[in-house]
């Protein structure tokens, strides 16, 4: 019933504002949430825009917002990051990664079904108008949640997955607790409803963020702009216009109400690299993406990464006493080294490491060291440890090694 009388709404709003509605009505989805998916001049995202170059010249509307680089986390701007917020619908980067997680770990698949609750039926808000009893797939009920952040999917999902909202919720702060979100506390799965204790902030949005987007998976469903639900019956939209109008847009989540305004979690990636820009309390849905993109602009300008490696393969270690002859060192960590685009070109690495080394050799024991510069500005240091165990010889296999290099020489 709720789907009948919201078809007959729409065709009544197409029938009154004409032809023009209708070129619209070909990139809007059928069903949208009125509330977060407020009309915008997209015509900002074509104008000619040069990003600032340095941070002391970066500037945003948003009051409150966060630049991080995906692989090192590793902040560029911040502007208020710590003050506690409502988030709105960013509340369900959460719920996703706790979904996603589900998925990876076996207990969920993408086939499964899921059953509506009345109380999952009854969220208000983006939805996709699910009805008691109804039932539709985990890979659906994802779908909509990212791409039109559907409040009675996620509690659907939410219910599905841990028996009850409520213990789901419990898991979420659970979850932040292990993220080292010390600045959140989740109160539902969708933050929909205003609620003062429902808080979170950019860094903390930042880092749920940069934990989703290590899982490939879930982009699947973040860069979608248009899609269906029941056999092409339902239409989506993504409410993230950054989908369709920024170069190299990965996600991931929006949000409003009327407290806590127009929040944006957004991810770009180009060159293999990615950043996170988290923007809240904006004072319009314009206001978020301008402000996204203006972070996301600055950081692809002026910033790059580096691999925390040696430019040259490192050379086996020889191990003394050893039962196998060598050990072959990495450096711990590995990962990549967020630098200035400017700096690159004056970067050098250096490599010490030990000539040789007595058994028993332990996995993890401390090789060597690389150390990473641009000029004479040290970057970063980074110990190069032993990269497999290596067992020391017995007696037997002393003297055994000693006879053949007595008759061999080798």
């Amino acid at each position: 019933m709720k789907r009948i009388l919201t078809v007959l709404i729409m065709l009544t709003i197409l029938a009154s504002a004409g032809a023009r509605a209708l070129s619209v009505f070909e990139y809007e989805p059928v069903f949208f949430d009125y509330i977060d998916n407020e009309q915008i001049d997209l015509d900002f995202f074509e104008r000619e825009y040069t990003p600032a170059s340095s941070v002391t010249e970066l500037s945003i509307n948003a009051p409150s917002a966060i630049l991080m680089e995906r692989d090192s986390g590793k902040v560029i701007f911040e502007k208020d990051a710590d003050t506690k917020r409502e988030p709105a619908s960013v509340t369900k980067v959460m719920t996703m990664l706790l979904i996603v997680e589900a998925l990876e770990s076996g207990t969920i698949t993408m086939d499964e079904m899921v059953t509506t609750s009345a109380f999952a039926a009854s969220m208000g808000g983006s939805q996709i108008y699910l009805e008691e009893g109804e039932q539709m797939n985990v890979r659906e009920m994802l779908k909509a949640i990212v791409v039109s952040s559907a409040n009675d999917a996620a509690v659907a999902m939410a219910e599905h997955i841990s028996g009850s909202e409520q213990v789901f919720v419990s898991r979420m702060n659970v979850r932040a607790v292990e993220l080292g979100m010390v600045n959140t506390h989740f109160t539902n799965s969708t933050g929909l409803m205003d609620d003062a204790t429902h808080v979170t902030t950019p860094r903390d949005i930042a880092i749920m963020s940069r934990e989703l987007i290590r899982h490939d998976m879930i982009k699947e469903f973040t860069t979608i702009w248009t899609d269906t639900l029941r056999n092409g019956e339902f239409g989506l939209s993504n409410t993230n216009k950054l989908i369709r109008f920024y170069e190299g847009a990965t996600g991931l989540k929006t949000g409003f109400t009327q407290r806590a305004m127009h929040c944006l979690a957004a991810t770009a990636e180009r060159d293999g690299v990615e950043y996170i820009a988290v923007v809240l309390a904006a004072d319009t849905s314009a206001d978020r993406f301008e402000s996204a993109r203006t972070l996301l602009s600055f950081a692809f300008a002026n910033f790059t990464t580096i691999a925390i490696q040696p430019d040259e393969v490192l050379p086996p270690v020889r191990v003394t006493l050893g039962q196998t002859p060598t050990v072959q060192p990495v450096v711990r960590g590995g990962g990549r080294l967020l630098v200035e685009k400017r700096d690159a070109a004056a970067i050098t690495k250096q490599v010490e490491l030990v000539e040789n080394i007595t058994a028993p050799v332990p996995r993890g024991s401390e090789l060597g060291r690389l150390t990473i510069q641009s000029g004479e500005t040290l970057l970063g240091e980074y110990t190069i440890i032993a990269g497999d165990d290596v067992e020391r010889l017995g007696w037997g296999d002393i003297f055994v090694s000693f006879l053949r290099m007595f008759f061999t020489g080798r």
